[in-house]
């Protein structure tokens, strides 16, 4: 795609995080069956189905701006979806697993965060209301995703992880 203009870029960033977020609905499941702390467990279980509706309001953004979703790869998240792979594989303990999940977890949470914020702004400055709306919706459940992560490791599962070595 040759980007001659914001709405070319905007179209680009959508490609994008579209990409994102279907190799994200591909690595939850794992991270699921991976985590040991139940609470962990249904936060990642909620986002899923959350990830699932973000995709198809993505696909509605593309409906209202006239693109399609295309064939984009996302580096980026395909190198945060591998690093949360490789620490599953490592020989950890399942409480410093946790952990380990949720700063992979909010390593994907902040490009997310990142990505959509750029692309609310691109739609808000070319006039795109209804694409500002629907961006904005997506953008705020990210950061309530990223903020109950960062409380449930600072409530128990940093904790747990923590005396992990000493049981």
């Amino acid at each position: 795609m040759e980007l001659k203009s914001l709405k070319d870029l905007l179209i680009h960033t959508l490609q994008d995080v579209y990409s994102a977020e279907k190799q994200i609905i591909k690595a939850l499941p794992k991270m699921i069956k991976a985590t040991s702390n139940e609470e962990l467990k249904k936060a990642f279980e909620t986002h899923l189905k959350e990830t699932e509706k973000q995709k198809e309001r993505l696909e509605q953004v593309f409906d209202q701006i006239g693109a399609r979703p295309g064939r984009m790869k996302c580096k980026a998240m395909e190198g945060l979806v591998e690093e949360g792979k490789e620490l599953m594989e490592e020989d950890i303990d399942a409480d410093v697993l946790d952990a380990g999940l949720i700063a992979a977890a909010q390593k994907i949470e902040h490009y997310e965060i990142a990505t959509y914020g750029t692309a609310r702004v691109y739609a808000e400055q070319l006039g795109e209301e209804a694409v500002t709306d629907l961006l904005s919706q997506t953008l705020e459940e990210e950061r309530k995703t990223d903020e109950l992560l960062t409380d449930l490791a600072m409530s128990s599962v940093n904790l747990e992880a923590e005396h992990a070595g000493k049981k």
